[in-house]
């Protein structure tokens, strides 16, 4: 090997005494937006405000679709104001678990989701539980027209013929699909992305993505590639258990996304809700 000149070894000891000082960080965990999140309160916080901020902090969770029952719990997580972390906060139109099974067939609950939408901060309504003709009430109906004459999103937890159903009702609604069906075939749910271009996929409890080692499966790499800007991430903090479990739910994700481009993985883990809630930002009081 021939010798190395003058200037080359001067560099290669300055690179040396570099790396020495500055040693190289390991690569950030990709930031994730969780776009399916409660602070649920019945009748304490499995954690304090403080605490919450710390876990997303932990784990790189740079914004939140922020929902609680009741909906003073999303007032406390945007009064926060977390540094790095951008609330979207979302009215849950239920005041106890109850609600639930009536809240589609309740005046009162629409009354709820119109004064709290005087607070001026919202950009969207749920996550709310509907299934089947359910969705064809008159209250429903109201629900989705003021969502779409406000410009907010509806966060559904449905079938696909209350998914139907809602777009039906109005078909300016944009529609954020809680679990994507859990276990509907992906010849389903493709079809309707394709039929409904205001629909997007959030994917926590979602059945078939990895295999039993973790593996992504090819019917789900070939849905992320065809719609990489139609899903979002969210964890479903709806009980203790999935707070204690945080971690793993955000490391789960960061698995299968490290084996799509990093183009894809970005869009589904960040991107793509950066796009719907017009961000980078924070809530503004």
């Amino acid at each position: 090997m021939a010798a190395m000149g003058p200037i080359r070894v001067a560099l290669a000891c300055i690179a040396l005494v570099l790396s020495a000082v500055f040693p190289a960080r390991a690569a950030e965990p990709i930031e994730i937006f969780d776009a399916h999140l409660h602070y649920n309160w019945e009748p304490k916080p499995y954690y304090q405000p403080d605490e919450v901020l710390a876990l997303f902090k932990k784990h790189r969770i740079t914004g939140i679709l922020a929902t609680s029952r009741h909906n003073t719990k999303t007032h406390a997580l945007v009064d926060a104001k977390g540094e790095g972390l951008w609330v979207v906060p979302f009215i849950r139109p239920y005041r106890v678990r109850p609600d639930i099974q009536t809240w589609f067939n309740d005046p009162i609950i629409f009354e709820l989701v119109q004064d709290e939408f005087k607070r001026g901060y919202y950009r969207g309504i749920g996550e709310f539980h509907l299934h089947g003709k359910a969705a064809e009430s008159e209250w429903v109906k109201k629900t989705v027209d003021f969502a779409v004459a406000n410009n907010l999103y509806l966060h559904a937890h449905s079938d696909d013929e209350a998914i139907e159903i809602l777009m039906r009702h109005n078909p300016k609604a944009q529609v954020i699909w809680a679990h994507t069906g859990f276990g509907l075939s992906t010849d389903r749910v493709a079809a309707m992305l394709t039929k409904y271009p205001k629909l997007w996929g959030e994917l926590s409890y979602r059945s078939g993505i990895v295999d039993g080692s973790g593996k992504l499966t090819a019917e789900w790499r070939n849905m992320f590639e065809k719609y990489p800007d139609r899903f979002l991430l969210g964890s479903d903090t709806w009980v203790p258990e999935r707070w204690a479990s945080y971690g793993d739910i955000m490391a789960g994700y960061r698995a299968w996304l490290a084996q799509l481009p990093p183009k894809i993985a970005e869009q589904i883990a960040n991107g793509n809700a950066k796009v719907l809630f017009a961000g980078p930002g924070v809530t503004k009081n």
